[in-house]
């Protein structure tokens, strides 16, 4: 008691400390300092001189109803570009722009600069007195503070949870907004606020803000719509005028005069429009169709190009996701036994080839991979409080994912799941698996495309072997998109990316806060104790000491749950493009190539 009163009135110094002079900043960085100086030009990836002009077509699978990516509603048919990590914020510019170059460092965009003490306890931004929207209006800290007021009332995760670790907004100026953080907040936080994207006050009607509509907004980026058809396309046209075309961390961006937005039904008619020149980059993920599909006369003929690019980032988690919503899938010991019988050793020599490698951690490959490190002193620590949150073999960095002898039917695998099996309560019984309910264990995987589906059939086989009956749905991409925000499925495919730096975006994908609110990134419905502490360790680390040991905990607590079977990963990216696209050459970002700083060579 006397620990927490003391913490408190320590907070409360510090919010009145606050109100001191802070320096303006033109950067702000997770930990350490940003790694470009005040006066620099460009981001190192991005090419100052790459030519503006053409256009470029990319090609995605689904479907859109709405240019509101704000709302629960939309939240998975929102038109691609509007707000995108992958081709860009098109259409709204963020407070601050992040450096994929950086493990977490963000610089000026719409705020030029930024406030802030030493304790975080609150940030300023100071608005470019530039920055306008697209009617020729300012930009000003009423649209700010408009901006998180509407989001918290109508907005969808996670732009609806911002102002829950405010304690109040001040408008300093017109173009001056200070958050004032509450006990809830974190050191990581202020950065996140960089990350929102601004709507203009003047244009949106707040009482129907959660409603889908086709309206086309006033927007503040570098592009506006231009024709609009929907389910099947979006086109952007660059503005000539965008107020920040030559701001340090915009320059280089946003080449093209125009980007279309192509949807295609499936994955399979996707492709076969890339081959027929419909659209003009196509990421690749599976290695088979990679060394297969591409022999035809626009690849043979050098009109399209298969690029590839050495990963520096973290290996991220990709596998089977158990709904632990579900009764079947409440016991660890099911988990760990469905587990064992993934066989990738014959998958990925029957259908992959083997190119790939079997996932160990959620950060493989990284300093933050709890993988083949035993725990020191500072994860003990963490951990301590939760004793049986983890596993020995994993505290100690034995632990490795069982290697078969990629028959599809390893005898001694399926004696340890079975012997595992039958301490949850289940037995063979006229050649199924019963459990005590008289039942045999059944469920449904649902995949989202061709590929899951594969995989999954692939793992069914497996399955059959202990009596174990697993269907396979794959269902069109707006059902899978309906039935996964609102948790209705057993089992589905997923994966999650892994960055340098996470933080509060893991709150949404594994904490207990995530399990009842549709729409979040918490598919096994995990809510745990440790899975909680880890995380807000993490995000309130100081030191990168302290930051990597609390990620490789937490990366612990996740493996030790067993709530995803971990499948594999390569250790490159692969890009198929027309040969008119081009990127900056040399030295690529530390997250991997970047769609919005490459450019249509028919303009140079």
């Amino acid at each position: 008691m006397i620990k927490s009163l003391f913490s408190t009135c320590i907070f409360a110094l510090a919010l009145t400390a606050n109100t001191t002079l802070a320096e303006p900043l033109h950067g702000i960085s997770m930990h350490g300092e940003p790694a470009l100086p005040a006066d620099y030009k460009h981001f190192p990836y991005a090419n100052p001189d790459a030519p503006k002009g053409g256009k470029i077509s990319y090609g995605v699978v689904g479907t859109f109803d709405s240019l509101n990516p704000f709302i629960l509603k939309s939240m998975r048919t929102a038109a691609r570009g509007i707000i995108d990590p992958e081709f860009g914020h098109l259409y709204y510019d963020t407070l601050m722009q992040r450096s994929r170059d950086e493990a977490f460092t963000m610089y000026g965009l719409l705020a030029e600069t930024v406030e802030w003490d030493d304790e975080r306890t609150f940030l300023q931004f100071n608005l470019n007195p530039k920055a306008r929207w697209h009617d020729g209006k300012p930009v000003t800290a009423d649209d700010v503070i408009f901006t998180f007021e509407t989001m918290t009332e109508k907005g969808r995760p996670p732009y609806s949870r911002r102002l829950a670790r405010v304690e109040r907004m001040e408008k300093v100026s017109d173009l001056s907004v200070k958050f004032i953080f509450n006990e809830k907040s974190n050191r990581e936080f202020p950065l996140i606020l960089g990350l929102m994207p601004i709507i203009p006050k003047h244009d949106t009607d707040a009482a129907n803000f959660d409603s889908i509509t086709m309206d086309i907004p006033v927007g503040s980026g570098p592009y506006k719509v231009k024709e609009i058809r929907p389910g099947e396309r979006i086109t952007y046209e660059r503005d000539p005028n965008y107020w920040a075309k030559d701001i340090p961390s915009k320059v280089g961006f946003d080449n093209y005069d125009e980007i279309r937005v192509e949807y295609f039904l499936s994955q399979t008619a996707q492709f076969e429009a890339f081959k027929k020149g419909l659209f003009d980059v196509y990421p690749e993920g599976n290695p088979t169709h990679w060394q297969t599909a591409y022999n035809f006369s626009a690849v043979n003929d050098g009109e399209i190009i298969k690029q590839t690019f050495k990963k520096q980032r973290p290996s991220g988690m990709y596998g089977f996701v158990f709904n632990t919503r579900r009764d079947i899938f409440k016991d660890i010991k099911v988990r760990k036994a469905l587990s064992l019988m993934f066989d990738f050793e014959w998958i990925n020599k029957n259908l992959y080839g083997g190119v790939y490698t079997r996932t160990q951690s959620f950060w493989q490959g990284s300093d933050l991979s709890s993988y083949q490190n035993p725990a020191n002193d500072i994860e003990k620590a963490l951990l301590a409080p939760f004793p049986d949150a983890v596993s020995q073999d994993i505290m100690d960095g034995t632990y490795q994912l069982p290697v078969t002898d990629a028959s599809g039917r390893d005898r001694k695998l399926l004696r340890q799941a079975l012997g595992l099996f039958q301490e949850a309560g289940y037995k063979i019984d006229g050649g199924k698996l019963i459990g005590t309910d008289g039942k045999q264990l059944t469920f449904e995987v649902m995949p989202q495309n061709e590929d899951q589906e594969k995989l999954a059939l692939a793992y069914q086989r497996s399955l059959k072997a202990l009596g174990i009956e697993m269907s396979v749905r794959t269902v069109d991409d707006a059902q899978y998109q309906k039935r996964s925000q609102t948790y209705d499925f057993d089992m589905i495919i997923k994966a999650f990316t892994s960055s340098f730096s996470p933080g509060g975006e893991q709150v949404w994908r594994w904490s207990s806060r995530a399990v009842e609110p549709e729409g979040t990134f918490n598919f096994a419905g995990v809510a745990s104790p440790a899975v909680d502490a880890m995380i807000d360790a993490l995000v309130n680390a100081r030191t990168t000491e302290d930051f990597q040991a609390a990620v490789r905990a937490y990366d612990r607590t996740l493996l030790s749950g067993h709530y995803i079977i971990p499948a594999y990963h390569l250790g490159e990216t692969w890009v198929a493009h027309r040969d008119y696209i081009k990127f900056p050459e040399g030295k690529q970002p530390i997250y991997g190539y970047q769609l919005p700083v490459w450019w249509d060579g028919r303009a140079e």
